[in-house]
């Protein structure tokens, strides 16, 4: 009876043999195609303008399909011109405009060779799921032009409609439409693990473009997290965002992107630190701020005012928790006002700094009145700005602490190891997991944190589960013994600086561990692999993104400025397709030059394995959900001729 209940819900959709057979064939069809391309990235960082080239080139397969349709006929610098026009349409159409002679004839001809390009990234996919991806109204027009055959009747009508699409003065707009709709065509499915916040000057921008992406999941990153737990109106980890961002400068993300009012910071800054020069708290100018320009003097008094409510707000949560282990972070109640010095795990340092006009010595991590005041009037401007809201529950949505696709396990720092290698059992709230288990868990208290905060375990004020996860030595998340934002600002000795990574990092360099990884989450080590973020690869020290013998895959490369110096490179991207899988090493992105020129580098391409057959939508965990579907229809299709259920037909 359960079963003929849901084929009585099914035949809603499918109201007779007929429509449930050609459903059945349309299925089948779809399952026997070759998989879609899968892209996976990693510590984006707030890098809008390289991210969305990125996926722009489809990291360098554009280019490969221009090569190799037009290799033998347009020049390299043709070839350069159409992949720049695909990468970035607008500036492309613009410098044209100015130098070609005959615009309309340029639009023409670019048509037609951008219609190629489509035909060839497009050929995965059936008819139905290429024309879902192409942009409204023009669809028709586009969906005609690259199913349009070489019959000379076919050409002609080919001919009329770009021809049309010129006349009427709109080439521009459906140029740029077909140039989205390649790359959108050309990566099928994009996993972001981790770190999309923080360092670079816009990741409101990559969470706008991600938002009107076709298909996006996210492993959370440690610093997504944190963003995830402000959101809660968590003081600690609402502290930490605005620290780190604006240590860098990234006043109009803070401000313009996201509504939050600095004004009683800036204020209580400039009262409190007026004839402080704050030098060691000037934020790292990567990108100049268009709109909130704030002076440098005035950004590191703010700097410098939240680090101290940080460390405050730290101190509260680390004696709050004792089960987290993180009393030796307790820094404040160490510091000799008399000699200038500070304790830290029984190393003495001299402080660099000893302006803390609004440390109690006696009570060092109570906030004061004033700075109750401001952290109270962010938390309003946090839970307050929409487009933050919408932008956390989006990660939550299309997101998780790890993911299993096709055979991959992806997730973005690690997880937790003992010195012996075995996992480490961690307590949380009083629960005790480890492994794949304790990745279940927090994912699942992460997320009541958010929605249902009456229904979690967390102890302690709401969303300090997700400072956990930011910064503690057993967090998956951050895979280190600790976080020296402390040490880092205010002692010189840079030795005290150093924050050594948990033992997963040792022991993914060996292949057994990484094997045991596998099988924790149910997966074949002949057969799968790891993709990790994270940690950024330094190739210019000679280190490889490759681990444990070929399993695991470190896909950190260094897409943020802040990190390019250590890495040499400028990012990864892991490709998987239907016949291979691949690591795209990236160059520097470049930005648009004054005159309309830009340069753009294609990634260097290394093949790191090479699939035994090639992988059709049938082998897929799509394909699983769509044999499920064929299984059903195939039972409602039974259930029709048996006389259970009546067959429905439109009259009209």
């Amino acid at each position: 009876m359960a079963d003929l209940k849901f084929l009585e819900l099914l035949s809603k959709d499918y109201p007779n043999i007929k429509a449930a057979t050609a459903e059945i064939i349309n299925l089948n069809a779809i399952l026997a195609l070759p998989k879609g391309t899968e892209y996976f990235l990693s510590d984006l960082h707030g890098e809008h303008e390289a991210f969305v080239h990125m996926l722009k080139s489809a990291s360098g397969t554009i280019k490969a399909k221009i090569d190799e349709h037009y290799g033998r006929v347009l020049s390299e610098e043709d070839r350069e011109d159409l992949a720049a026009l695909i990468y970035n349409a607008k500036a492309e159409i613009k410098r044209r405009k100015k130098s070609e002679r005959d615009f309309d004839k340029w639009c023409t001809t670019v048509i037609f060779r951008l219609v190629t390009i489509c035909q060839s990234v497009s050929t995965k996919y059936s008819r139905s799921k290429v024309r879902r991806r192409l942009p409204k109204y023009w669809d028709y027009a586009m969906d005609e032009l690259l199913h349009a055959d070489d019959e000379e009747n076919k050409t002609h009508y080919y001919d009329s409609i770009i021809s049309t699409i010129v006349d009427t003065g709109l080439a521009e707009d459906f140029i740029i439409e077909l140039a989205d709709a390649i790359s959108n065509l050309a990566v099928d499915h994009l996993h972001i693990i981790g770190d999309i916040y923080d360092r670079g000057a816009h990741p409101d921008t990559i969470m706008d473009f991600l938002m009107d992406y076709h298909d996006v999941d996210f492993q959370w990153g440690n610093h997504d997290i944190v963003w995830m737990g402000a959101a809660t109106g968590n003081w600690a980890c609402i502290s930490n965002i605005l620290r780190m961002n604006i240590s860098y400068n990234n006043f109009d993300m803070l401000e313009i992107g996201y509504g939050i009012n600095l004004r009683p910071l800036s204020m209580f800054a400039q009262k409190v630190y007026g004839d402080d020069p704050c030098e060691y708290f000037k934020p790292h100018v990567i990108e100049k701020n268009q709109y909130d320009q704030v002076e440098a003097s005035l950004a590191a008094k703010m700097h410098k005012a939240i680090a101290i409510m940080q460390f405050k707000l730290e101190g509260q949560r680390i004696m709050a928790h004792p089960e987290y282990k993180m009393e030796h972070r307790l820094i404040l109640d160490k510091i000799n006002w008399e000699n200038g010095t500070v304790t830290i795990e029984g190393n003495t340092y001299e402080l660099r700094d000893t302006n803390l006009p609004t440390v109690d010595p006696n009570n060092p991590y109570e906030l004061t009145e004033e700075e109750y005041q401001v952290m109270d009037t962010l938390e309003a401007s946090i839970l307050n700005s929409e487009k933050l809201q919408k932008h956390i529950r989006f990660l939550y949505s299309h997101g998780a602490l790890y993911q299993i696709i096709n055979g991959n396990l992806l997730y973005h720092g690690c997880i937790p190891m003992t010195e012996d290698g075995e996992f480490e059992e961690v307590t949380i709230n009083g629960a005790t997991h480890k492994g794949k288990a304790l990745m279940d868990y927090l994912d699942s208290e992460v997320r009541k944190a958010y929605f249902a905060p009456d229904e979690s375990e967390e102890i302690g004020r709401m969303g300090d589960l997700m400072w956990y996860l930011w910064l503690g030595g057993n967090s998956p998340l951050f895979g280190k013994a600790k976080m020296t934002t402390f040490e880092r600002l205010f002692i010189a000795d840079k030795a005290s600086h150093k924050e050594f990574t948990r033992p997963y990092y040792k022991f993914i360099k060996d292949r057994e561990p990484c094997e045991k990884i596998l099988r924790e989450f149910g997966l074949d080590p002949r057969t799968s692999k790891i993709l990790n973020g994270h940690v950024p690869v330094k190739i210019k020290d000679g280190e490889s993104p490759i681990k444990g013998g070929g399993l695991l895959f470190v896909i950190d490369g260094g897409i943020s400025k802040a990190y390019q110096k250590q890495t040499g490179i400028a990012g990864y991207t892991f490709i998987f397709n239907s016949r291979f899988m691949a690591l795209a090493e990236h160059k520097p992105y470049e930005p648009l030059q004054e005159d309309g020129t830009q340069v753009f580098h294609s990634p260097d391409m290394k093949m790191v394995a090479v699939l035994p057959e090639r992988m059709l939508v049938v082998d897929t965990d799509q394909g699983v959900q769509l044999q499920e579907e064929v299984d059903n229809l195939k039972e409602l299709v039974k259930a029709y001729r048996k006389g259970l259920l009546k067959e429905k037909y439109d009259t009209k």
